[in-house]
């Protein structure tokens, strides 16, 4: 049944109410559930009206009975075959939750029915997989978002929006991470894939390492390094015996550096980034304030603006995307996103022959 809103007209004296079509909500699909990320996804669709949950598809039983306990979700919006559910409920639009390393099937499967599509970072697990899901956007010409938490932080934002002030970027350092996947309890079919290289494509050097990688593109305008240079370890073998648990990438350009720190050994979450330019410095602090200090000035503890509809969070962009309002851009795009995956793939080569990666043209 199509929705109504009641518009009231007034006609001098005279107020005459009524209804005009609403916009029907946007019927968003759930392809896999081995993402930890999917839950929080989930629950705020379901508190929404502007949006509706019209199918979600794994293969795995006992995870979609986990969920559907959960969340307390209708059997009939689960299905085991993503192909199949898509092909059912038509969605308006979908959200990729499975491994990274399944990301550019789950695209391929998306292009072929021109759905637009969001996926949780990164992008991909490398330089090779980024390609065939360019070239699959590009064929089909479907809107693609990639979602980092940190995209939804205004104070990253206000980071960007005070470089001018501090005379350009000479150096970024970027720290990300947690005391360790297993150490907080993630799922246990998220842990077993974040600590497999092939599906993970690393340890903390992708899980963390991309927010660096895709803040740094962002930062600098798109542009591409000149050289990647990393050291990966593992503090914890006896807990992440496959992957690496701890990851610092340097990545220069012509004129800046940027210094990635990605960890699964901090004593606590991290998600904050370092400006510094000729004049001044610019520090995150938390999601929504930054201090700042120039040059021969007292530091400055700013509140950062709050962001702009619908560039607030996940779910309204991913709507305003496929409704067609906006275009992906900035750390939400396949062209940054594809500098990023280009830069984790570097770092992953650079830390397995201990030699600095000089990318070309």
């Amino acid at each position: 049944m199509t929705r109504v809103r009641t518009t009231l007209v007034v006609l001098g004296l005279v107020g005459i109410a009524f209804p005009l079509p609403a916009e029907e909500p946007l019927r968003i699909a759930v392809v896999g559930l081995v993402h930890g990320h999917a839950g929080g996804f989930i629950d705020r669709v379901k508190k929404r009206e502007d949006v509706v949950l019209a199918g979600i598809s794994e293969p795995d039983a006992a995870v979609r009975q986990r969920y559907k306990d959960a969340y307390r979700l209708e059997a009939s919006v689960l299905y085991e075959d993503a192909a199949r559910m898509l092909d059912t409920v038509r969605p308006d639009a979908v959200a990729l939750f499975g491994t990274t390393f399944d990301h550019p099937a789950g695209v391929e499967l998306c292009a072929r029915r021109r759905l637009p599509l969001m996926m949780e970072k990164p992008l991909a697990v490398s330089t090779e997989h980024a390609l065939r899901i360019r070239a699959a956007v590009e064929a089909s010409g479907i809107p693609l978002v990639v979602n980092y938490e940190t995209t939804w932080h205004p104070s990253n934002h206000e980071a960007f929006a005070l470089r001018e002030k501090i005379g350009g970027i000479r150096k970024i350092v970027v720290h990300d991470g947690h005391r360790g996947p297993k150490e907080i309890g993630v799922q246990p079919e998220f842990l077993d894939w974040l600590t497999d290289p092939v599906r993970n494509g690393g340890g903390a050097l992708f899980d963390f390492g991309c927010y660096g990688a895709d803040l740094a593109t962002w930062l600098l305008d798109g542009a591409r390094p000149l050289t990647v240079t990393a050291i990966t370890q593992q503090m914890k073998p006896e807990v992440y015996a496959r992957v690496d648990d701890e990851a610092t990438v340097v990545v220069t350009y012509p004129k800046a550096v940027a210094i990635l720190q990605a960890s699964w050994n901090w004593p606590f979450d991290r998600k904050d980034i370092e400006v510094y330019g000729a004049t001044g410095q610019v520090v995150t602090v938390g999601q929504k304030q930054v201090r700042r200090r120039l040059a021969g000035q007292a530091e400055e503890l700013l509140d950062a603006p709050p962001l702009a509809a619908p560039a607030t969070d996940a779910v309204s962009y991913l709507k305003a995307v496929a409704r067609r309002e906006l275009r992906p851009s900035g750390l939400s795009s396949l062209e940054t996103n594809l500098v990023a995956t280009e830069i984790l793939d570097a770092a992953r080569r650079s830390a397995q022959t201990g030699t600095t990666i000089h990318l070309g043209k």
